[in-house]
Order: C-alpha cells, then sequence, then structure tokens
C-alpha cells in the first residue's frame, strides 16, 4: 500500500494539475504539463503562458483541438475561484474538491498529494544518506580510530538541531535544499551504531581472517565482504528512521521553521487545521494521512524486522 501511495505520488503532475496532460491543436501534440506555451500560440493575444483555467483560452483550444485534463483540475498552488471569479476559501468537500479547501483557496487534495511526495522524499534522502561509512570505519578498524570517532559523537549529538534550525532561518532563506542540508548535519548518525556493531562482530571472523591473508585489501574486506552483513540490520531500521524523518520534516512545518511558504507539506496542512477549526475537513485530513502513512512505515519496518529475524526462519523451516 505504501509502494503504490508513493507512486501515484511521484506522476502527481498528471494527477492533480492546473494544466491539460495531452491537448491536440491543429494537427500538433502538446504537453503542456511539461512545456510553457504562451498564449498567442492558440490564437490568443498575450505572448505569457497560457492559463488553461482561463475559459477564454480553453474556447481557443476547443475551436481548432480538444484537451486532456488530470482528475484533479488544480495544481498545488491553484487558487480556486467560482464562477463570479471570488475565491473559494474554506469552501467544504464537495465535487469540484474532494476534500474541501483552505483559507487560501486551494484544493486540499491536490496540496495533500504533491505534500506527500515531498515528505517521503524528504525522509528517504534524509534516511539514505547516513553514517554507513562511518560506523563500517569506526567497527572495521577500532582502536584509537573507532575511540575517537565515539568521542566526536558524542559531542556532535549534543549540539541543538532546533536552536540551530530556529537561529539558521533568521539569517538565510530557508529552502528544501538547505533544510535537508541542516538536518543531514545531525541526523547522519542514525545507522554508525548499528553498523558498527555489525563489524566489530565480524571483523574477527574466518573469513574475514582469510581475505587477509590473501591479500584482500581491507577496502575490499569491509565493503564486499562485511557490509552485507551489516545491511541486514540496516534495512531493518530503516522504515524506522524514514518515519521520524518525516515527523521531524512535519514538525518543523509546524513550528515554522520547515519548508517555505506555499510549499506544500503536510506540517502547513497541520497548521491549516489547526488555524481553522470551523473546517474539520483540514485538521481531519492531516491528521489521518500522517496517521496512516507512519502506521504504514512502521507495518513495514516490522516485516522486515520478521523476515531477517533467524529464530523465525529456523521455527519456520522445522514446521
Amino acid at each position: 500500500i505504501f509502494c503504490l501511495l508513493f507512486l501515484l505520488s511521484l506522476f502527481a503532475e498528471m494527477i492533480a494539475n492546473d494544466k491539460p496532460i495531452l491537448v491536440l491543436f491543429e494537427g500538433q501534440i502538446l504537453f503542456p504539463v511539461f512545456t510553457a506555451y504562451p498564449e498567442t500560440h492558440f490564437g490568443g493575444e498575450f505572448p505569457t503562458e497560457a492559463d488553461y483555467k482561463d475559459p477564454y483560452v480553453m474556447e481557443l483550444v476547443q475551436a481548432k483541438g480538444n484537451a486532456v485534463w488530470p482528475p484533479i483540475h488544480y495544481s498545488y498552488d491553484t487558487v480556486a475561484k467560482s464562477e463570479t471569479a471570488e475565491r473559494r476559501a474554506l469552501t467544504p468537500p464537495s465535487k469540484a474538491h474532494w476534500l474541501g479547501t483552505d483559507d487560501q483557496s486551494r484544493d486540499v487534495v491536490a496540496r495533500l498529494i504533491y505534500g506527500f511526495r515531498t515528505a517521503v522524499l524528504f525522509g528517504l534522502v534524509l534516511t539514505l544518506f547516513s553514517g554507513v561509512t562511518a560506523g563500517a570505519v569506526q567497527g572495521f578498524f577500532g582502536g584509537w580510530i573507532d575511540l575517537g570517532f565515539q568521542r566526536f559523537m558524542e559531542i556532535w549529538q549534543s549540539l541543538p538541531t532546533l536552536y540551530l534550525v530556529i537561529i539558521l532561518s533568521s539569517v538565510i532563506r530557508i529552502s528544501f535544499w538547505w533544510l535537508l542540508g541542516i538536518l543531514l548535519l545531525f541526523s547522519w548518525m542514525h545507522y554508525v551504531g548499528v553498523v558498527r556493531a555489525e563489524f566489530l562482530r565480524a571483523r574477527n571472523l574466518d573469513f574475514v581472517r582469510a581475505a587477509r591473508a590473501l591479500g584482500v585489501s581491507d577496502l575490499v574486506i569491509m565493503f564486499r565482504h562485511v557490509l552485507p552483513n551489516a545491511m541486514v540490520a540496516t534495512i531493518t531500521f530503516l522504515p524506522f528512521y524514514l518515519s521520524a524523518a518525516i515527523t521531524s520534516l512535519t514538525g518543523l512545518g509546524v513550528l515554522g521553521f520547515g519548508l517555505p511558504p506555499g510549499t506544500p507539506s503536510l506540517g502547513e496542512m497541520i497548521v491549516q487545521g489547526r488555524n481553522n477549526i470551523q473546517a474539520p475537513w483540514l485538521g481531519l485530513t492531516s491528521f489521518f494521512t500522517l496517521a496512516i502513512l507512519l502506521v504504514l512505515l512502521i507495518f513495514v519496518g516490522e516485516a522486515v524486522r520478521d523476515a531477517f529475524d533467524p529464530r523465525k526462519s529456523l521455527i519456520s523451516n522445522q514446521d
């Protein structure tokens, strides 16, 4: 279920967009989702990008062709307007807006799809760029290298991440990559302890001694022979660290130190629900989205842990 939801969110532009996916115009096949076409291309007056939500532009397109729209005709930043050109702020769920709109007249479903993708991609990058190499070096060589790394990690872990984010947000304009880099500086130690323990256990085993006796280099032994054994524990903890990374991003968004304003994020949706109690669909949508996402990740983590548990595999073989 998680993989299906994530896969669908990767194609968010094809599901929720204020531009057609495909336009057939005068025998040409156009893709407005990927390419910006001026209004003059369709016979209009302005050289700027065509506004496909404008009835005048759509009349020009339909006069000499046709358009294929995504299921949801709104992007994450599209301002929904009624037929009288008035904004549809805080409208309840309806046929036009499946989960209603927020206080800025933006479609909640569209922001939910884009925000889900942003949260998962952010969490995956933050989780995958972890301290596997640092843990491997510590565990394999041990001694003063291991001792020095451990003391450095104790000092580094004591730094207040939230305070540093607050200070930096007042100095620089926080963006997706800035926030990712800041959190990555303090979250790379997640896997260090697990990988270090596996390398400490395996560095004196017979196959490692045999490889050393044959003259194999330390780098080859570390990453070709020992690391695959350590990856079992690493993969087991990956879904749990992913859920923690998504929670961190959401929490920073709720506190106002997350992604820039206007960026679709689950934290911003929670803030919308908190500030608009009279619109319960906002709070319920953000709550159930975050709850279902984290529950799915925890279930994935438990399933992976059971799959790599040698005791359970032994019991199944006996049966």
